[in-house]
């Protein structure tokens, strides 16, 4: 028997274009994604984590001061960034996606909240995904994190997983093991038939639960998300822990 071979996404989309709303009044004049942590901004965070896997190409969507994220994003030298442009409307997670699809192309892709991000553990968490990564049986693989190992979420969990990596939703008025970290390797066809209108991605999250195709990965090392600005300061207290 031979070993499946690894898929490597070489594109990816970070959504930036949300109003950062929870993030006032920081956000009156910084866009969210432009929000720094020990120094460095939280989209970079991501496109950085980008550049390691070998993601090649990275839309990002635009809208809340669309221009400050495009200036920042004018001095990078890699990834090679594409521009989602929502300044007409604001699509929302699913919407935004479904918008940026003929740039994305026709393969998987990671796809990146712009408002965490994860200190590694042992090995790097996207190559653990790619590993995981099933083209026939999977529309979209999550990382997860534990609800017990975060920092700044403030949740009950989203999701339970079985043995296979199989995902549920947790039950209403209970608590479940994993949140959603934020970060997702999904396929095109996951978004067959969706509107170019504004929705929640998570409506595509419980269609490929219903058909047996949304899986689940557990990350190794910390979460990290930042939704509000008494957030900053204890992912800055992780950062610096981590690095000493």
């Amino acid at each position: 028997m031979t070993d499946k071979k690894t898929f490597r996404p070489h594109k990816a989309m970070i959504l930036a274009a949300g109003l950062g709303k929870r993030m006032r009044p920081l956000t009156a004049t910084t866009p969210k994604p432009l929000v720094e942590v020990a120094g460095k901004a939280l989209i970079d965070r991501s496109l950085d984590r980008m550049v390691e896997a070998g993601v090649e190409t990275a839309v990002v969507n635009v809208h809340w001061l669309a221009d400050l994220v495009e200036v920042h994003l004018a001095r990078r030298s890699a990834p090679k960034i594409e521009i989602s442009d929502e300044r007409d409307a604001l699509l929302e997670t699913g919407g935004g996606i479904v918008h940026a699809l003929d740039t994305l192309g026709p393969d998987p892709f990671l796809l990146f909240n712009s408002d965490s991000f994860w200190i590694e553990g042992a090995r790097p968490n996207l190559n653990v995904m790619f590993e995981a990564w099933d083209d026939s049986c999977m529309d979209a693989l999550l990382m997860l994190a534990s609800t017990v190992e975060t920092v700044g979420y403030p949740g009950l969990g989203d999701f339970v997983m079985d043995r296979d990596g199989l995902l549920s939703r947790r039950e209403e008025r209970k608590v479940a093991p994993f949140a959603y970290a934020g970060t997702a390797l999904l396929h095109p066809r996951l978004f067959d038939g969706a509107p170019e209108e504004p929705f929640s991605l998570n409506e595509l999250f419980d269609k490929a639960i219903e058909q047996g195709r949304l899986y689940g990965v557990r990350m190794e090392g910390l979460w990290i998300h930042v939704g509000t600005p008494d957030a900053i300061a204890k992912a800055e207290a992780k950062v610096r822990e981590s690095a000493a």
